[in-house]
C-alpha cells in the first residue's frame, strides 16, 4: 500500500526531501545546544568563578548559541513550509487519483460503493492520510532522531546517572504502546460509521421534500442523532484511553527529574571526583525532557498512523478496484450509423445473481428508426437501453452499434454518439446555458435556443428574469420536474447524437407537449435512431417499431396496429389508457 501511495508524491518529491533534511538539521542543533550550554558555559562559570570574563568566556559562547538557535529556527520554519507544501500536494494528487479512478468505473464498479462512502473516502480518509504523511516526513523523523541523539548525549555527559532513562524509556514506551493498542479498535469502528452518517445526511438533503411532505423531520433528526451519538461514543471511549498518555508521561518526567536532581546533587557535592557537576545535571534534565517529549510524539504518531491505516485501506479499495470495462487494444473510433443489433443478449448485474435481468434478446433496429418500448415495472426496459452506450456489458451475446460490437469501440467515442435522457436526469449548479452546453461545448446561443424550442423549453426559459443566464441550483431544485426534463432533452438534442434514448423522460410533461417534442425530433434529427421508453401508449404509437417487454424478454415487436391485433399485453395497456376508445375520441 505504501509503495502504491508513494506514486502520489510526484512533483512534491523535492519538498519531501527538503523537509527530511531540515528535520535532521533541527534535531542535531537542538541536541547540540544543551551540550554547549553545560560544557562551555555552566561548567566554565563554576570553574572560574570571579575570574570569569564576559567578553572572553560568555559572549563567544552566547553568540554561538544564538547562531545555532537561529539556524534551528530556520530549519524548523523552512521544514514546516516544505512539509505543508509536500503534504498538501500529496493529498491533492491522491484525491485527484481517486476521482480519476472513479470516473473510469462502470456502473457495476460504482454499485460496490455507496456515493456517501466515496465522498467520505475522498474527504475524511484523504485528510487522515495527509495528516499521517505530514507527521511521517516531519515529526516521525525529528522525534526518533531527538530520542537517539538525546540518549547518546545523556550517556556521554551523565555517565551512570543516565541509567534512569533505561527505566523511564521502557516504562513510558510500553505504556504508550498499550494505550494506543487499546484505543485503536474504537478508532477503526468510527470510520465505518462515518459512511452511514454521511449516507443519512445525503438521503435527508436529497429527499428533503419527501421528508417535509410526510412530516418526518422528527424521525430523521432522531435517526441522525443516533448515528452521531454512536460515533461520539466510540470517539469518547478512544479519547478516554488516550488521555492516560499525559499523566503517564508526567509521572515519568517528574520521576526522571527528581532522580537526576537528588542523585546528581548528592554526587556533585559529596563525590566531586565522580565528574558529575552542575552543567551535567542541567544537560541531563534538558535531555530527559527531550527524550520524554520525543516518546510522547512517537506515541501520537503511532496513534495517528494506526488511524490512518484504516483510511488508507479504504482508499486503496477504490484505487485497486479494477474497472469492469476497458477499451479494446485497437478501439474503433468512428461510429458508422445509428443502427442497433441485439444478438442473443442475456444480462445479469452480478456474476453471483441467480436470475438474468435480460434473457435471449434478439433485435435489429435500423439507423434513423423511431422505436418505442413499453412494459411493466421490472421488465428491464432501462437495463436494455443501458447496454447500448455500454454502461453495462452484456453477460452473453453481443450488442452492435453501426454493425460493430460496442466492446470494440473507444468508450468516449461510443458515448459521444449516444445521448440518454433519463426520467430523473440531473442538472448541475450553474446557468441554463452552462447546463445545456454539456451536450455540445461549442454550441452557439442560436443553437441553444433552437434546441430549447424543439424541446418546448424556450417559452418557460424566456419567462425567467435572467432568461438563459438563470442560475440552476444544485440538482435543479429551483425548476419543476417537467422543466427539468425538457432542459435535459434540449441538452441531448444539442449533442446531435447518432442514437437518442429517452428513458421515460417525458413523464412529467402533458400529452400535447410530449407530442410537440416528438415532432421536433423528426425535423431536427431525422437520421438519428430514437429509442423511447414510455408508460403512455400515446408516446410510442407512431413509432416505426414498438417493443413490449415482459420479465426481461421481448414479448412482442411490431407497429401500433400490429400489436393491437397480436399482443394481449399491449392491447390491455391501450384499453386501460383509452377506456377502450380511440385516442382522439377519448380526448373529446
Amino acid at each position: 500500500m505504501l509503495l502504491r501511495l508513494s506514486k502520489c508524491i510526484r512533483e512534491y518529491k523535492k519538498a519531501t526531501l527538503l523537509t527530511l533534511l531540515f528535520m535532521v538539521g533541527e534535531a542535531i542543533i537542538e541536541t547540540a545546544i544543551p551540550y554547549i550550554t553545560a560544557t562551555y558555559l555552566i561548567n566554565r562559570i563554576q570553574q572560574k568563578g570571579d575570574a570569569l570574563s564576559i567578553t572572553k568566556d560568555i559572549l563567544p559562547v552566547g553568540l554561538v548559541m544564538v547562531g545555532l538557535a537561529l539556524i534551528s529556527l530556520a530549519c524548523g520554519g523552512l521544514g514546516g513550509f516544505t512539509c505543508a507544501r509536500a503534504s498538501s500536494g500529496f493529498a491533492k494528487n491522491l484525491r485527484h487519483d481517486l476521482f480519476e479512478k472513479i470516473q473510469s468505473f462502470s456502473f457495476i464498479n460504482i454499485d460496490k460503493f455507496s456515493s456517501a462512502s466515496l465522498v467520505t473516502r475522498m474527504t475524511t480518509d484523504v485528510a487522515n492520510v495527509q495528516m499521517a504523511y505530514m507527521m511521517i516526513i516531519r515529526t516521525a523523523v525529528r522525534s526518533p532522531l531527538m530520542l537517539i541523539f538525546s540518549v547518546v548525549m545523556a550517556a556521554y555527559l551523565g555517565g551512570w546517572l543516565a541509567l534512569t532513562f533505561a527505566v523511564v524509556i521502557p516504562v513510558l514506551g510500553i505504556g504508550l504502546f498499550i494505550i494506543s493498542k487499546k484505543a485503536m479498535p474504537a478508532f477503526h469502528r468510527v470510520f465505518r460509521k462515518y459512511d452511514k452518517l454521511n449516507e443519512s445526511i445525503e438521503e435527508n438533503v436529497r429527499g428533503m421534500r419527501v421528508v417535509k411532505g410526510f412530516a418526518r423531520e422528527d424521525y430523521e433528526k432522531e435517526k441522525f442523532r443516533r448515528a452521531s451519538d454512536d460515533i461520539c461514543g466510540d470517539f469518547t471511549r478512544a479519547e478516554r484511553i488516550v488521555a492516560v498518555d499525559t499523566p503517564l508521561a508526567n509521572f515519568c518526567l517528574y520521576f526522571n527529574m527528581v532522580f537526576i536532581l537528588l542523585m546528581g546533587s548528592f554526587m556533585a557535592i559529596r563525590h566531586p571526583e565522580s565528574g558529575v557537576n552542575i552543567g551535567n545535571i542541567s544537560a541531563l534534565l534538558t535531555y530527559g525532557m527531550a527524550i520524554l517529549m520525543s516518546l510522547m510524539m512517537l506515541a501520537m504518531i503511532y496513534v495517528m498512523i494506526t488511524m490512518s491505516i484504516e483510511s488508507l485501506r479504504r482508499i486503496m479499495e477504490v484505487l485497486d478496484e479494477v474497472p469492469d470495462m476497458k477499451n479494446a487494444e485497437n478501439p474503433v473510433m468512428e461510429i458508422a450509423d445509428g443502427s442497433v443489433d441485439f444478438e442473443n443478449v442475456s444480462f445479469k448485474y452480478t456474476a453471483s445473481a441467480e436470475a438474468f435481468s435480460l434473457s435471449n434478446v434478439n433485435l435489429h433496429i435500423p439507423s434513423g428508426a423511431t422505436v418505442g418500448i413499453i412494459g411493466g415495472t421490472g421488465s428491464s426496459k432501462s437495463t436494455l437501453v443501458q447496454l447500448i452506450p455500454r454502461l453495462y456489458d452484456v453477460t452473453e451475446g453481443s450488442v452492435k452499434v453501426g454493425g460493430v460490437d460496442v466492446r470494440n469501440y473507444d468508450l468516449t467515442a461510443l458515448r459521444d454518439s449516444v445521448a440518454m435522457v433519463l426520467q430523473k436526469n440531473l442538472l448541475f449548479s450553474g446557468t441554463i446555458k452552462e447546463n445545456l452546453r454539456w451536450g455540445n461545448p461549442q454550441a452557439t446561443d442560436e443553437d441553444i435556443v433552437q434546441a430549447c424550442r424543439l424541446a418546448q423549453a424556450d417559452e418557460f426559459i424566456q419567462s425567467f428574469p435572467d432568461g438563459y443566464d438563470t442560475h440552476i441550483e444544485q440538482g435543479g431544485t429551483n425548476v419543476s420536474g417537467g422543466q427539468k426534463q425538457r432542459l435535459c432533452i434540449a441538452r441531448a438534442l444539442l449533442k446531435k447524437p447518432k442514437i437518442l434514448i429517452l428513458d421515460d423522460s417525458t413523464s412529467a410533461v402533458d400529452t400535447r407537449t410530449d407530442a410537440l417534442i416528438r415532432a421536433g425530433f423528426t425535423s431536427y434529427i431525422p437520421e438519428t435512431t430514437k429509442i423511447i421508453i414510455a408508460q403512455r401508449i400515446a408516446s410510442v404509437e407512431h413509432a416505426d417499431m414498438i417493443l413490449v417487454m415482459e420479465g426481461g424478454r421481448v414479448a412482442c415487436v411490431g407497429t401500433h396496429e400490429q400489436l393491437l391485433a397480436t399482443s394481449p399485453i399491449y392491447r390491455e395497456v391501450y384499453e386501460q389508457q383509452t377506456s377502450g376508445k380511440g385516442e382522439s375520441e377519448n380526448g373529446k
